[in-house]
């Protein structure tokens, strides 16, 4: 071994690395977006986002619900949890409707489409009969069942257009009829025309307009051709138009688009203005739960059409953003439900349904922001009115019995371990199981099935 001239032995130096690209560095960013598309890529997201969202609105409801009608009750001569009292009835109900309808197969919910349907015509009917039928706010679209409990049958007409709506298109669908378009056309618009001309005749214009949107959204997913859409929404814009130039009162309420000022002309736009005077005096954080102003004589109806302008002025900016948020997160996994199945009633019924839930919110809540003209709809699962609340309850029920008869959500829902289930993974894995899978390779198997994903 050769010596250095120091006499001692050489060092010897490590071999260069070849020269090439280094490794990315670790990004948070990257890696946390990876993680939260992972999540939201889960078969499970839909089910979760559908039952989480629908629950934390309906809470919020019921606290918004009980701080803007207590001036309303005692102006009424009634306990300041009147209202409250009877909403929180309500949402018993339609949780147990939506317990019901989420644990129905399919066929019970195509089998319930014509009842559903010949029932909410007959009590429309009824609305109209003198004795019967009660007036609310200038619209006869009520029947008294007895003491301070009144029921609105347009509201059940709703879910009786999407259930008949998606039943019949899947029939239809299955002997492929839709190529044909009278056969898209007929009996769908017919019936839906007459369920609109029932609601009509006690004046409400705001359902009329969601049961519209209903129909459009069922033949938009029928796949129905440009020319056939845009004629029947032609016919559609047309009888609206004539509907809204003969009334004084919808005439009054389109101009009163952008007011400022409650009486900026011969209209008075008091409740438009006083819903904008309330959410600009929110702020970001609000006023804090139960001290708003306009509640107090100033909003009508603060808590059932307006309650969204209650809870700007009360929560502020971050209260109103996330209910915006819950919406949106409800109508991403509707649409999620509905793009991911190869039943075709399925897709109907919940395509169905968030347009009429999405529909309905956008209406409501762009009335209150004076985009839109004062329609006279509730927010959905927010507002104050059991008629409303049962049947979208049982609606969300609907989604959620959709989303867990995904393959690949009901694979995840098998594969997961119960909360004290210890003792049971540990007689599974003795009987020669491998254990506790894990969620990848979950995910592998379920994949590998013919799960219907796009």
């Amino acid at each position: 071994m050769s010596s250095s001239r120091t006499g001692r032995p050489p060092v010897q130096r490590a071999p260069r690395r070849p020269s090439g690209p280094r490794p990315p560095r670790d990004n948070p960013v990257g890696r946390l977006y990876t993680r939260v598309r992972r999540a939201w890529d889960r078969p499970l997201t839909a089910y979760y986002l559908i039952l989480g969202g629908s629950l934390l609105i309906t809470v919020l409801g019921l606290v918004m619900v009980y701080s803007a009608s207590q001036i309303t009750a005692l102006q009424l001569s009634l306990p300041g949890s009147y209202f409250f009292r009877k909403q929180f009835l309500a949402a018993v109900l339609g949780g147990l409707l939506l317990l019901a309808a989420s644990r129905m197969p399919s066929k019970l919910h195509r089998a319930l489409a014509y009842p559903m349907l010949l029932g909410s015509v007959f009590l429309m009917i009824l609305v109209q009969v003198p004795g019967i039928g009660v007036a609310v706010n200038g619209n006869q679209n009520w029947i008294s069942v007895g003491g301070p409990f009144q029921l609105q049958p347009s509201e059940f007409g709703k879910l009786a257009l999407v259930l008949w709506g998606a039943d019949l298109l899947a029939r239809k669908q299955d002997k492929r009829l839709l190529a044909q378009w009278k056969h898209m056309l007929v009996p769908l618009v017919p019936v839906a025309f007459m369920l609109l001309g029932l609601i009509m005749l006690g004046g409400d214009m705001g359902t009329a307009i969601i049961l519209t949107a209903i129909l459009f959204g069922l033949l938009w997913l029928a796949g129905a051709p440009t020319r056939l859409f845009g004629g029947v929404l032609a016919v559609a814009l047309t009888i609206g138009f004539i509907l809204i130039k003969t009334s004084p009162n919808r005439m009054a309420r389109l101009s009163c688009l952008g007011a400022t000022e409650p009486q900026s002309g011969p209209v008075d736009c008091w409740q438009a203005v006083h819903g904008i005077y309330a959410l600009a005096s929110g702020g970001l954080f609000g006023s804090g739960l139960g001290a708003s102003v306009e509640k107090w004589g100033q909003l009508p109806e603060a808590h059932t059409d307006f309650i969204f302008a209650i809870t700007g002025e009360e929560l502020g900016l971050a209260g109103t953003l996330s209910v915006l948020a819950l919406f949106a997160a409800l109508g991403y996994a509707g649409i999620r439900v509905a793009g991911r199945t190869e039943d075709p009633f399925v897709r109907y019924a919940a395509g169905g349904v968030t347009t009429w839930i999405t529909a309905q919110a956008v209406i409501n809540i762009g009335a209150v922001l004076g985009l839109l003209p004062i329609a006279g709809v509730p927010l959905p699962l927010f507002s104050y009115g059991g008629s409303a609340l049962l049947p979208t309850m049982f609606a969300i029920g609907l989604l959620i019995a959709f989303a867990r008869e995904d393959p690949a959500a009901r694979a995840a829902l098998a594969m997961r371990q119960p909360r004290f289930g210890r003792k049971r993974a540990a007689v599974r894995g003795s009987a020669g199981a491998a254990g506790p899978r894990r969620w990848n390779t979950m995910r592998r198997r379920a994949a590998a099935r013919s799960s219907g994903e796009r």
